[in-house]
């Protein structure tokens, strides 16, 4: 079912694909994601399984392609052998809340795969400057302080927060953690350069809308499209 939720997604007007790899206490995710990682960890897939669904993936599609995963999986495979399989599989970039930009894995650089980090409103100074240095691809913004899920407004500061991030970085700015809505989608996008849509995506693919979720995507790019135009 993945692998034709992703090809659907791609043609509703995703742009990056982000694939969560199942983990039992995954960090930063809100309950609809968290209960994601359980059904998925109860069907037993693994980091293995989600490296052959790629493989399967990019027999269709060029798509970029993310992992959001956390840190333990990635020591348990092998840091080494995970950044290659990365880049012999065709994953472009990782995400992982529990690395921090002090542990940056150089290994990524080696086989061409991005390796993105989190800005958060309650950044110092210091952090923002060491994600921008040490980040590649994109940078990852929160947009609030907390867990991942759908919220009613965007943090009023964040034009102040992206203007922030660019004085030490030239990477896109991709606003996450509480986007839902396309009027959100259109509001992120007047400062920053991308958007990510998490659990509301979740949700619905958890009530099998599959559907909804592709209209949902649709709507968002519209929005998107609707503002550069």
């Amino acid at each position: 079912m993945t692998e034709k939720l992703v090809l659907g997604l791609e043609k509703a007007g995703a742009d990056i694909i982000e694939l969560g790899v199942p983990f039992s206490d995954p960090l930063a995710d809100g309950p609809v994601i968290q209960a994601s990682h359980l059904r998925a960890l109860k069907k037993n897939v693994s980091l293995a399984e989600v490296f052959k669904l790629v493989a399967k993936l990019r027999k269709k599609t060029s798509i970029p392609l993310c992992f959001m995963l956390s840190y333990n999986l990635i020591l348990k495979y092998g840091v080494e052998k995970f950044y290659a399989d990365c880049g012999r599989f065709g994953v472009n970039g990782v995400i992982v809340p529990d690395l921090t930009p002090e542990e940056y894995a150089v290994g990524s650089k080696q086989y061409a795969v991005d390796t993105i980090f989190f800005v958060a409103p309650t950044s110092t100074e210091e952090r923002i400057k060491l994600v921008a240095e040490r980040s590649s691809g994109f940078i990852y913004l929160i947009s609030v302080a907390g867990i991942t899920g759908k919220r009613e407004k965007l943090a009023e500061n964040l034009p102040e927060l992206v203007a922030h991030i660019r004085k030490y970085s030239k990477l896109p700015i991709a606003v996450g953690f509480g986007i839902s809505k396309p009027a959100q989608a259109r509001e992120a996008a007047q400062w920053a350069d991308g958007v990510i849509v998490g659990s509301a995506l979740v949700e619905l693919i958890s009530q099998k809308k599959f559907k909804a979720v592709f209209k949902l995507v649709s709507s968002l790019r519209q929005a998107l499209d609707d503002l550069s135009a």
